[in-house]
């Protein structure tokens, strides 16, 4: 039997931040309620080994770490308090349905600004444009991702990963510890069961803006290209703090889509925790990934996402015609598309082919679910979407 990790200890974590940061001021404590529950929950519940005590005590104190140095910026320079988000893109689908290829492909566009994993990860100071492009930061991150390749060969295969990738905004608004990210790495129920169904995502949406503001000051932003699944269970928190955003929201079948988020989040945890189960993945993501696919819906019903302000993409046309889904967004949209924006997002087409890194294999089977039922529970969704079911292995 595998020995059980020491605990984490909260307060040691904070203390280690403010002696990496050398700074003492968080901001508005409203992190702190998210961030006790996320240590108990991975000390009670998570199972982890050695190397999952150390990633987390590492990955919360560098959390909170970034969280200073964003603050203390912010307080040294007033202004970067006044700078205008541009009404952004943001792309709301769900894991696993072409969200991060479509991310990339937006980014290929000067006047687009994606957050970069690199500059998510370490946001302090905060970049510059002179040297966007050769930031020391670049390197050591593209080492980090280096090594975690190393510990999970097959997670490339499963998503793109690199420092000078898209990333998405569940990593920005983790610092605020009122995100999901956490639940998709760890075994962590009671954190998970706060996130989705009791927490408020306001103050998660205040710091997402605070950062966007934060990463631009130095390099401003044309307009900004989001995204992340996480929106999906917010989207009315998210239309409130940017009521002008412009949404795509990708659309699949959402048993392709539990059975391989199953595979992935499997990966994920594979290596901080000895005890990893993947048909409890799969019925804990299932409820989750349905949940949240019912909130869009009702979303659409009440006005809170406008028709008007949304474009929906349907996965197996996406793939089929990548070039073409950017086009049809722009046009809709009003966004110029040129012959300059088209001939850089095919070159990012021609590098970065489909199955690069080998591909995701997975099956339906695997989740131990029962398909019938499954598909009785996605009916609303694919009705109100017009969303086709696919084979399932």
């Amino acid at each position: 039997m595998a020995m059980k990790a020491q605990a984490l200890d909260g307060e040691q974590i904070i203390e280690a931040a403010v002696g990496v940061a050398g700074l003492d001021d968080f901001g508005d404590d409203d992190w702190q309620e998210g961030f006790g529950l996320l240590v108990d929950s991975l000390n009670g519940e998570a199972a982890l080994n050695e190397v999952g005590r150390s990633a987390a005590a590492r990955e919360l104190k560098y959390l909170l770490a970034a969280r200073l140095g964003v603050v203390a910026h912010r307080g040294a320079h007033p202004d970067v308090a006044t700078g205008e988000v541009v009404p952004p893109v943001v792309i709301v689908g769900q894991a696993r349905t072409g969200t991060s290829i479509l991310h990339d492909l937006m980014a290929q566009d000067p006047d687009a600004r994606v957050p970069l994993t690199w500059e998510v990860e370490r946001p302090c100071p905060p970049p510059e444009t002179a040297t966007y492009d050769s930031d020391p930061r670049i390197a050591a991150v593209d080492a980090r991702i280096a090594a975690v390749g190393k510990a999970m060969p097959d997670l490339f295969g499963m998503h793109p990963m690199g420092a000078q990738l898209g990333q998405e905004c569940v990593c920005i608004t983790t610092s605020a510890f009122r995100s999901i990210l956490p639940a998709t790495q760890y075994r962590i129920p009671s954190y998970a069961r706060w996130v989705f169904d009791e927490a408020d995502h306001r103050p998660a949406y205040q710091w997402h803006r605070i950062f966007l503001q934060h990463l631009q000051s130095r390099h401003p932003a044309s307009r900004w290209v989001l995204k992340s699944p996480g929106h999906i269970w917010s989207l009315g928190d998210l239309i409130a703090e940017y009521p002008d955003a412009q949404l795509v929201q990708t659309h699949r079948d959402p048993l392709r889509i539990i059975a391989s988020v199953t595979s992935m989040y499997a990966t994920l945890r594979a290596t901080t925790s000895d005890e990893v189960d993947p048909t409890a993945i799969a019925a804990e993501w299932a409820e989750r990934i349905i949940d949240g696919l019912d909130r869009s819906v009702t979303a659409r019903m009440d006005g809170t996402v406008a028709a008007d302000r949304v474009v929906d993409l349907n996965f197996r046309d996406f793939m089929s015609d990548q070039l073409g889904a950017v086009q049809r967004i722009y046009e809709q949209f009003d966004i110029p598309f040129t012959d300059d924006v088209r001939t850089r997002t095919a070159a990012f087409l021609d590098a970065h082919p489909q199955d690069k890194h080998g591909g995701h294999r997975y099956t339906f089977a695997a989740t131990g679910l029962d398909e019938g039922e499954w598909r009785d529970r996605a009916r609303r969704y694919q009705e109100f979407f017009d969303v086709p079911s696919e084979k399932l292995d």
